[in-house]
């Protein structure tokens, strides 16, 4: 049956099964893991058998199973295509970035909108009314960070910055925009109070 020392090599006989030869391979592959010397000889043995096989099955002197592995039928799959890699944004964006459902957008729309038109309406542009509605526009923003991640600190920093972000920036907007602003009966404040509404509702619904 060919040469004799290939079934040696894998420690099995020459009318051993498939199966036995098979174990027998995988048994020496373990065995000798990091030894690319004797790793290529286990596997030239192996090949050697499975391809004196295939030539006595061409033959008719015995069966194969038709889920063996030839050496022959070895074919070397195309190489895949590596989906080219997403660029992502920095894990601390991730961390503070939020997908927020729905109404997570429209309920605190609506209330940093009715604390807008509030503040818009409000008689003479009465500080204290104005101030009262801040208040208001603080707490509705803190509750809605904080209910998201429990995280007190998180809450209040956010919504702090969202404040005096608003403020500085409605009070420049204000003085570059004031002719604007007059003609629709705006006052700086109100203008200043409207824009940290807004930027507060893009904190509590975007931000966690």
């Amino acid at each position: 049956m060919g040469d004799q020392n290939y079934y040696e090599k894998l420690g099995v006989t020459e009318d051993a099964t498939f199966d036995e030869i098979q174990e027998a391979r995988n048994r020496l592959l373990q065995q000798y893991s990091g030894d690319s010397k004797h790793l290529e000889v286990v596997e030239a043995a192996y090949d050697a058998i499975l391809m004196e096989r295939l030539r006595m099955r061409q033959e008719g002197k015995i069966k194969v199973p038709e889920g063996i592995r030839f050496a022959e039928r070895l074919s070397q799959a195309p190489p895949q295509e590596k989906p080219a890699p997403t660029k992502k944004s920095p894990e601390w964006v991730q961390r503070l970035l939020d997908q927020p459902s729905p109404t997570d957008i429209i309920v605190p729309g609506t209330i940093f909108l009715g604390l807008s038109a509030l503040s818009i309406l409000s008689t003479a542009a009465s500080i204290q009314a104005l101030q009262l509605a801040l208040i208001a526009g603080v707490g509705a923003s803190f509750f809605f960070l904080y209910r998201k991640e429990k995280k007190f600190g998180r809450a209040v920093l956010l919504t702090a910055m969202g404040l005096i972000i608003g403020l500085i920036a409605g009070g420049i907007l204000s003085s570059i925009l004031l002719p604007q602003v007059s003609i629709i009966g705006v006052s700086v404040e109100q203008f200043s109070t409207v824009l940290t509404f807004v930027l507060l509702w893009i904190i509590s619904s975007f931000l966690r």
